[in-house]
């Protein structure tokens, strides 16, 4: 089928002005001010009048427990598992899966069946191999080959660093990794990135800077997230960046108090880019259906919440509306970044040739219609494609 999107303001993420976009099965064909619509006798063409809207590229979120986390707090504080209608309602057309804390009752396997099930529901669905502890959970027995031989995978994460729930992982154990990681993605055309969680602690980027300094790996082979956990982990971001590194925000973060809440990532953004941080350096991921534990200055576990996929677009609502970044920027953390990290060519973007991943927004920047890989997923604020068992 074809569809028009037609009369929309285009932000690709780039401001483009009004214009109707064509879409040929799962591919953006053309972008132009002024698209005919084709003789119903010869196509069949859907028309969705985008008028007084604001048309943008599909969210990407490069870190979520779609199999769902914790259990920090016992067998009963395990998450569940992510729903197709959590990611529509979020405007998030491509979704990173990936293990947390527990290694354990949770495996490679099920996460990489539960991305082909979102996918086989509508949504693009990606994995990282590997694992919060040493040594890493894999599907093949290393993370080299999980790269090579599986389409899903494109990276290894979250490893943990700093926090004291991880494995306290050696240079040596840590650089290993790292180097099979980017082997594995070099030989099958992929990212091959770390995802590396950041503990409370601040000696994780220090780790990863002493890392490279002492190995053959290159900064950016590694995508340090939850920088804005912590004030001073947040600074340490800046060095870290300013190294040639880069660095994810996270969305989803407990507020304790009214210090915690103002390193959400809206009201941190202003900060970085005043230090001299290029907007193509930070990109934002939600961490949804992931535990958020709280735990006392003993490590005593004192109560938990659970991130939310739908977190991800309201720190870019915020950072729009509360401090006056450009929509044209802010969408970028979201969907030119990610994809250019994560070496999705095909998607972050709007423009000719593209995946037709397309997210549609009021004058008041609230999503109203998802459309991904040319399949209309939501429309006037409707969820019209639900999950198998929603």
């Amino acid at each position: 089928m074809i569809k028009i999107i037609k009369n929309g303001t285009v932000y690709a993420p780039e401001y483009s002005g009004k214009k109707d976009i064509l879409i040929v099965k799962d591919t953006i064909v053309k972008i132009a001010e002024e698209i005919p619509v084709p003789d119903p006798l010869f196509y069949e063409v859907e028309i969705i009048d985008a008028a007084g809207k604001i048309l943008v590229p599909g969210f990407i979120d490069s870190h979520v427990h779609i199999i769902g986390g914790g259990g920090e707090g016992g067998f009963r504080t395990r998450t569940p598992e992510l729903q197709l209608s959590q990611l529509i309602r979020a405007g998030i057309t491509t979704v990173v899966g990936c293990l947390g804390t527990d290694g354990s009752t949770r495996h490679m396997s099920s996460l990489l069946a539960k991305a082909r099930a979102l996918e086989e529901e509508g949504i693009s669905a990606f994995i990282y191999t590997g694992s919060y502890q040493f040594p890493i959970q894999t599907i093949t027995g290393n993370c080299r080959d999980d790269l090579i031989l599986i389409d899903k995978v494109i990276g290894v994460g979250e490893v943990a660093v700093a926090d004291h729930r991880s494995s306290q992982p050696t240079a040596e154990e840590f650089a290993r990794m790292a180097a099979y990681a980017r082997v594995g993605g070099l030989l099958s055309g992929k990212a091959g990135i770390i995802n590396v969680h950041l503990g409370e602690g601040r000696s994780g980027l220090q780790f990863l800077l002493e890392l490279v300094a002492n190995s053959e790996i290159p900064i950016k082979q590694f995508l340090p997230t939850h920088v804005n956990r912590k004030q001073e982990i947040l600074v340490e971001g800046v060095n870290y960046v300013r190294a040639g590194g880069v660095i994810d925000l996270t969305t989803s973060l407990n507020y304790e108090d009214e210090e915690d809440r103002a390193l959400a990532p809206g009201n941190v953004v202003g900060f970085l880019l005043e230090e001299g941080i290029p907007i193509e350096a930070i990109t934002f991921s939600s961490d949804g259906n992931g535990s958020l534990p709280v735990f006392d200055n003993a490590g005593n576990f004192k109560g938990l919440g659970i991130g939310s996929v739908s977190s991800l677009f309201a720190e870019v609502q915020k950072a729009v509306r509360e401090h006056g970044l450009e929509l044209s920027a802010a969408l970028k953390f979201i969907t030119a970044n990610v994809a250019e990290r994560l070496k999705l060519e095909d998607r972050g973007r709007l423009e000719t040739g593209k995946r037709a991943d397309i997210n549609i927004l009021n004058g008041e920047l609230e999503l109203e219609g998802v459309v991904c890989g040319g399949r209309v997923m939501m429309l006037d604020g409707k969820v019209l494609v639900n999950g198998t068992y929603e």
